[in-house]
């Protein structure tokens, strides 16, 4: 998997606009989630305009926004290591294992281990997290919906349902009410939006 999300090469232009706004928000969530906010993301941010035609105006984008203007780089690298990483471990554990099963590195990984094997998908050595961390599967989602060809509705469908919509609302949930949180509530917000934007996206018949 590649180590910033923001750095996965952008859908051709053959690509649904709709598809490249997906592929476009999974990236993000990818990069924030994996590693400290970054002035790439921050610039990232800054770029998208908020009339309703650069960004889905369903998706908090203007607190997004807001809040990484206000921030320094510095305080969100604390908290990022407060959240997730802490000394021991962090306030939260963002992986699928633990929110579906309350433990680490149990079932629920190895079929994801299995699943994105038959897709084609290889950890990189640079990879240091389980494959089911938050931020990893954001950035698998990003580059199947940036890839409609490859990676047919059905596929990410079946990947979105049991490796992400069963457990991701519920972690957005706890980010949002997490005590160090600060831009991450933000993510918390934006994110769990976008994931009950997914889940109607995947309800529809195509």
């Amino acid at each position: 998997m590649a180590e910033d999300a923001l750095a996965v090469t952008p859908p051709p232009s053959a690509v649904s606009e709709e598809e490249q706004a997906r592929a476009g928000v999974y990236a993000l969530l990818g990069s924030v989630l994996a590693k400290p906010c970054s002035s790439e993301v921050r610039d990232f941010l800054d770029s998208i305009p908020l009339d309703g035609a650069g960004a889905d105006v369903q998706l908090p984008w203007q607190k997004l926004q807001s809040e990484i203007a206000s921030a320094d780089l510095e305080e969100l690298a604390h908290e990022y290591h407060a959240l997730f990483v802490g000394l021991g471990r962090g306030e939260l554990l963002p992986y699928g294992s633990v929110y579906l099963t309350g433990f680490l590195q149990e079932k629920p990984l190895a079929d994801l281990r299995a699943d994105l094997q038959r897709l084609g998908f290889e950890v990189t050595d640079s990879t240091h997290e389980p494959e089911d961390h938050a931020g990893a599967l954001c950035e698998v989602m990003g580059i199947m919906a940036g890839s409609p060809d490859e990676f047919s509705h059905e596929t990410q469908k079946a990947v979105f349902s049991k490796h992400l919509g069963s457990w991701m609302t519920e972690f957005f949930d706890d980010l949002i009410k997490a005590r160090e949180g600060g831009f991450y509530r933000a993510v918390g917000e934006f994110g769990r939006a976008f994931i009950a934007i997914e889940k109607q996206y995947f309800a529809m018949e195509v």
